[in-house]
């Protein structure tokens, strides 16, 4: 007995030990504060979370001014730094960025390959149509072409409705989601997969004559991508959205960007 209770205070310690040079090792919330800014890794053709402004050339969104807001209250300087959104995971991990934050999905495997922090925002995965063309369900888009985003949750959402997959006549990947509603617009595609946030965005400040399906693919969350481990820097962000959160802030962001607050904090 005293053996075996040995054992167990021995490995006890050791648990112990691992656990305080695991939390000694992460760094990444006082490496921020050292070289003093936060790059922030975004698609930057992704209205209205993150994009290029028309007549500044800016980068600006809801994603942005929360980031700003996050920054200022670090004391650091935020720098959004586009990306191609396929290699997001790869630019992470390779240091090039601190966090990926643009209206990222939170998905099961991005759970289990980055610290992601509390879901901030709500989305569906909608289709996109030509209203002319009347398309009013999911099987109208039998053997239609579909257009979908690279490396985007859109496309765990189409893998996820496999019958629905199957009746498509050609599945055509896009860099950016502007560039695939564009080639909609053209008569390129029939529909195109997107955030339901995006396509709301896009239909109000253009024109284009789009309807979107009343059959979404899956209901998601926003939250913000860090490297595993990074569980410092992940916690303090946390912490300020709360904060934000409860004197308001949040809300007035949301407000300015949407009319209303949408957020889920």
């Amino acid at each position: 007995m005293k053996r075996c209770l040995t054992l167990v205070l021995a490995l006890a310690m050791l648990l112990s030990l691992s656990i305080s040079a695991a939390a000694e090792e992460d760094k990444s919330l006082q490496d921020i504060l050292d070289k003093g800014k936060l790059i922030l890794g975004l698609d930057a053709s992704f209205p209205p979370m993150g994009f290029v402004d028309a007549d500044t050339g800016e980068i600006v969104g809801f994603d942005i001014d929360l980031a700003k807001e996050v920054c200022a209250r670090l004391g650091v300087e935020l720098v959004c730094q586009p990306i191609d959104w396929a290699a997001k995971e790869m630019e992470l991990n390779a240091h090039h960025i601190d966090c990926i934050w643009n209206g990222m999905t939170i998905t099961p495997e991005r759970l289990e390959n980055m610290s992601i922090s509390l879901p901030y925002l709500k989305n569906d995965q909608v289709l996109v149509t030509r209203t002319a063309d009347g398309y009013k369900t999911l099987s109208d888009l039998a053997g239609k072409k579909l257009g979908i985003q690279a490396g985007s949750s859109a496309n765990d959402a189409l893998d996820g409705t496999a019958e629905f997959k199957a009746t498509l006549g050609e599945i055509i990947p896009f860099e950016e989601n502007l560039t695939a509603l564009m080639d909609l617009n053209q008569g390129g595609l029939d529909t195109v997969l997107v955030d339901v946030i995006v396509a709301n965005y896009y239909m109000t400040v253009n024109s284009y004559p789009f309807t979107i399906l009343k059959e979404s693919l899956a209901p998601e969350e926003y939250g913000i991508g860090f490297r595993k481990g990074d569980a410092a820097l992940c916690k303090k962000v946390n912490e300020i959205l709360l904060a934000m959160r409860e004197d308001g802030t949040l809300a007035k962001i949301s407000n300015d960007w949407f009319g209303t607050d949408i957020t889920i904090i």
